[in-house]
């Protein structure tokens, strides 16, 4: 098993404060200042009340717990094929939102529902001057 070789991601005007966050090694996360929704996924509008001017970007915690999870033993996709097998997981933030992420650095069987996890963060090599990295998570 070696580490996936995640796709270079694309930062549009909703997902930029994600990516750059991640790129500093922290997990950036909405809130809306109407409702107090915190989401994830970025978006450019409150995924509860629709207010897309009253969002505001800040750094989680970066601590969670395995909501579930699916050890992947097959995939064919260039940089996946080659990491299996891994364990796919979503992965509840102490913040509210669900993350889909990769839990790392463990053996798929140690993984469990419930189990405590904090984020983590594989950096990558990028020619276009973006300082970006994928997050995934380690068992605590």
């Amino acid at each position: 098993m070696s580490e996936i070789k995640h796709p270079l991601p694309y930062a549009s005007w909703e997902s930029r404060g994600f990516w750059e966050g991640a790129g500093r090694g922290d997990l950036v996360l909405q809130q809306c200042r109407k409702c107090g929704l915190v989401q994830h996924r970025p978006r450019g509008l409150c995924a509860h009340c629709l207010e897309s001017d009253n969002l505001q970007h800040f750094v989680a915690s970066g601590k969670g717990e395995v909501y579930t999870f699916t050890v992947t033993e097959q995939n064919q996709a260039k940089g996946f094929a080659e990491a299996c097998p891994y364990v796919m997981a979503y992965v509840t933030l102490e913040e509210g939102p669900r993350i889909l992420t990769v839990i790392t650095d463990c053996a798929p069987d140690e993984v469990s529902v419930g189990a405590p996890v904090s984020a983590s963060f594989v950096a990558q090599d990028r020619d276009d001057g973006e300082r970006f990295a994928v997050p995934v998570f380690r068992l605590d």
